[in-house]
């Protein structure tokens, strides 16, 4: 054996199993169970520390079905399944590995076991010393001069250290005998039957007269006992059998090498991160002390040059560029400065400086130059106001970081940065304090900021970049997200013009409205009170008019709209009252809200789209909020108006996709009945009410409709009981009735939520048609409620997600159609599923052909997409 070459060989599902089952169920924050990898951790820390191997792989196991099943279809049947707490676990097990830089394996049609007799046969004939570590004591029978398998015994600590003394100190045996053993006294724990009435002393017995299962069935008639020699005669096939199926494959067809288990190490800056995702406080602090505070001491000597001039050197083809933008709304924001880092070296310039340069402008307007930022839509609205148009944008750290784990509240840099256990970087608040004390400080302590911010960015976008092709999602980034940021940024820009007087004067008319509104409430009341007071609404409606009070709060009664619409029906004032309040909140929220966003110099609003907000991958929007303008009653339908072409005579042009959320589940479901309807362009109400009802089209009612819309849309937002019975205002029971019938009616639809959550308490996540995804950690919760939401939360989400990603995609490829062809129409505003345009009217006969020809096949479904458009003078009259 050639000293030095130590290969150790992990059961992984065998340790995990041992390390799930010897510790109690712990959760994080998150609501993740974290046992299992808390006790394989502690078990591949002290392999780790004790072993010193030059050689390293964890084996699992691939599926339920192996080789062996073949020979015995019950191998293994007996086995129960897999806590949810558990399965749950094993990708963090799998992620752990891959920060502790440890090789994982696994082999179709395999078993770890086979993995490890294997390469354990390979290493050892290669010269290797060879640590075998398991639970299952199947494994012994690979013990030999050079490998040793350790077998767990209680809990996570202790272990029995099989060599072939120790095999033949225990039975008397040598390793080779093991599954002779087995194939006399079986295995209950796989299901491997043996034969019948053998234990372990018979058994042993046995192989010390005969050495082998073959020979004691050549020899019965030697066997000593009337019983035993019948239970072996009857049993023979068994027997051999039960051998056949004990026995490692030392010869399994694997693809990993000796050399591609060498073992050089890990990083603490690894692991951390995965250590605080779980929550484990004991390993934080033990591998923080060190690892913390030498790069904390690196980062405090951080060196970097004060530019008095902009040259050449320090303007190289890849950097890392910082453009601090002062104020959170970056279209009325100043830029503190700037920062640059690469080969060249770590740079600041003020912000006077850059601005003054040309060479600054050209380089950052050279699409040829590679530029990584903190955010790309952020950095190029806040230049181009100032002149400059941002090119070469390659990398948005933070719309990877949102791509990875949109659940993720990311406040700065530096808080991205800690997430991913990367030191150094300062958090915002704390260089320029908070609220009103919120202040720009010296130029020295803001260069030390924005240097700093640069190299954690550095840091973080190898590292993200790396995940996004680990997890698959690297295209969905390149080719969609940050695509998208910089046509969202050109939509900011530009904005959308709006008519101030058209404003005003709608303002004036809802201030009359409202007096009116007033003086009738009054008049129905007997007398004049504070309509806005709930205490004083209170007294009116409960105490004086005596209506039946539907729930109290702390303060007194309640007079939410929840608990009004219940009341509407009982006095004319209650409707009166919801009338007020949502004519009030359009006076304040949207006529006024409007009117202070509109910029002095634009005459538009410029809205800022969150793309790296919510959980579903939809887009929202803020300053103003221009997604959420309520359109149910006309007075709010009538806001629209005020938005209009920004140039005379041109027109807005408005197309939105047709139920677009159900026909992503027809396609992910691919249910027959969804798909019939949508392939036949039928209206999907009334197909869904023929089916549940069991009724001919012409026989469908206007109710049987109203249900059935309800719940084909209670399908795609997470359907209850509870919630049906909410809107359609029936029982919970007859609630349930019906979406009984329905899934009856739809089981495609019933298998895709079966199917979903299942992958979801899987995986740990659910995802998009084009892999955006969800973390649920709450699915395996044992509060029923946490778990419920969750489990609705994973069937709706890849239907709205998908839905999100295609109205994405559509924007990029209209981008793209819109130069190409030369036209003048500009893409102003997303609206949920809807696409709004300016465009002069020479124009609309082609974007009627060409908007939905794009939007339908942005994204190849199983049914067709389809688009509606309409276009006239405002956004009101393009519907």
């Amino acid at each position: 054996m050639l000293a030095g070459k130590k290969l150790v060989l992990i059961d992984g599902n065998s340790i995990a199993y041992r390390a799930f089952f010897a510790l109690p169920l712990l959760n994080n924050d998150k609501g993740i169970h974290t046992n299992a990898v808390y006790g394989f951790t502690m078990i591949l820390s002290r392999i780790l520390e004790e072993e010193q191997p030059t050689h390293i792989l964890v084996a699992f196991d691939a599926g339920k079905t192996t080789f062996r099943h073949k020979t015995y279809s019950e191998y293994k049947g007996g086995r129960q399944k897999t806590p949810s707490e558990l399965s749950e676990q094993f990708p963090f097990i799998h992620e752990l590995l891959d920060a502790y830089k440890i090789p994982r394996y696994q082999l179709e049609n395999y078993e770890a076991d086979d993995i490890i007799g294997t390469l354990s046969k390979q290493a050892e004939e290669d010269g290797f010393e060879v640590k075998v570590i398991s639970g299952d004591k199947d494994l012994t029978q690979l013990a030999s001069s050079n490998v040793t398998v350790a077998i767990t015994k209680k809990g996570i600590t202790e272990v029995d250290s099989y060599t072939p003394a120790f095999v033949e100190e225990k039975y008397g045996l040598t390793p080779d005998q093991i599954v002779d053993m087995k194939g006399l006294m079986g295995d209950s724990s796989d299901n491997i039957p043996g034969v019948e009435g053998v234990g372990e002393k018979t058994a042993i017995k046995l192989l010390k007269e005969f050495g082998t299962i073959e020979n004691v069935l050549a020899s019965i008639d030697q066997v000593s006992g009337k019983k035993l020699k019948e239970r072996l005669e009857m049993h023979k096939e068994d027997a051999v059998m039960s051998k056949e199926l004990a026995t490692i494959n030392r010869t399994s067809p694997i693809t990993v090498t000796l050399d591609d288990l060498l073992y050089s190490g890990y990083s603490p800056q690894d692991v951390l991160p995965i250590f605080r995702e779980l929550g484990f406080k004991t390993l934080i602090d033990k591998f923080d002390t060190g690892s913390e505070t030498e790069e904390s001491e690196e980062m405090e000597d951080l060196s970097f040059a004060a530019a008095k001039e902009v040259t050449e050197e320090m303007l190289s083809d890849d950097s890392i560029l910082t453009v601090e933008v002062w104020n959170e709304n970056y279209h009325r924001s100043g830029i503190a400065g700037f920062s640059i880092i690469n080969d060249a070296g770590r740079f600041f310039l003020s912000y006077d400086l850059a601005m003054e340069s040309d060479a600054f402008k050209n380089w950052a307007e050279d699409p040829d130059k590679r530029k990584i930022v903190f955010d790309a839509k952020r950095s190029i609205v806040a230049l181009k106001w100032k002149g400059i148009e941002l090119a070469g944008v390659d990398f948005d750290v933070l719309l990877a970081s949102y791509i990875l784990d949109a659940s993720q509240t990311v406040e700065d840099v530096a808080g991205l940065a800690k997430m991913n256990g990367i030191s150094g970087a300062r958090s915002d608040e704390s260089v320029y304090g908070k609220g009103a004390k919120r202040k720009l400080p010296a130029e020295e302590v803001l260069a030390d900021h924005l240097v700093r911010k640069g190299e954690a960015l550095k840091q973080l976008s190898g590292k993200l970049e790396q995940s996004l092709r680990e997890n698959g999602q690297y295209e969905l980034y390149h080719d969609l997200e940050l695509p998208l940021a910089i046509i969202l940024a050109q939509m900011e820009a530009l904005g959308v013009k709006v008519d101030v007087g058209k404003l005003q004067e709608m303002g004036a008319d809802l201030t009359s409205k409202l007096q009116a509104l007033e003086n009738k409430i009054h008049g129905l009341a007997g007398e004049a009170f504070n309509i806005n007071s709930p205490k004083q609404l209170g007294v009116i409606l409960f105490e004086k008019l005596e209506l039946p009070p539907v729930k109290k709060t702390k303060t007194g009664y309640s007079t939410s709209a929840d608990v009004l619409e219940k009341l509407a029906d009982r006095h004319e004032i209650v409707e009166q009252i919801l009338i007020y309040r949502q004519l009030g909140k359009l006076q304040s929220t949207y006529i006024e809200g409007l009117l202070k966003v509109v910029h002095e110099d634009t005459h538009k609003v410029h809205t800022r789209f969150n793309q790296a907000l919510t959980q579903t991958g939809r887009l929202s929007s803020t300053d103003p909020n221009l997604q959420n303008i309520p359109i149910r009653l006309e007075e709010g339908r009538k806001i629209r108006q005020a938005f209009i072409p920004s140039k005379e005579g041109w027109v807005i042009f408005a197309a939105d996709y047709s139920q677009i959320e159900l026909r992503v589940l027809a396609h992910i479901a691919r249910d027959e009945n969804l798909m019939e309807a949508f392939k036949n362009d039928m209206d999907v109400h009334t197909k869904t009410a023929m089916d549940v009802f069991h009724v001919n089209m012409d026989e469908v009612t206007p109710n049987m409709r109203r249900q059935a819309k309800a719940v084909n849309f209670g399908i795609v937002y997470g359907i209850s009981d509870y919630g049906l019975s909410q809107s359609l205002g029936i029982t919970r029971k007859e609630a349930a009735d019906f979406i009984s019938r329905y899934l009856e009616s739809f089981d495609g639809v019933k298998d895709y939520m079966d199917d979903i959550v299942r992958e979801a308490k899987q995986k740990g996540y659910v995802a998009t048609l084009l892999q955006r995804r969800r973390y649920l950690p709450e699915i395996t919760s044992r509060n029923f409620n946490l778990r419920s939401f969750a489990e609705r939360t994973a069937m709706n989400t890849p239907i709205q997600g998908s839905a999100a990603d295609i109205i994405k995609k559509a924007m990029i490829d209209m981008a793209k159609e819109l130069k190409e062809q030369g036209l003048q129409a500009n893409l102003l505003l997303q609206v949920h599923d809807e696409l709004i345009f300016e465009a002069p009217p020479e124009e609309i006969e082609t974007l009627k052909k060409l908007v939905p020809q794009v939007m339908e096949h942005a994204v190849e479904l199983d049914v067709p997409l389809k688009v509606d458009y309409a276009y006239g003078d405002s956004w009101y009259d393009a519907k």
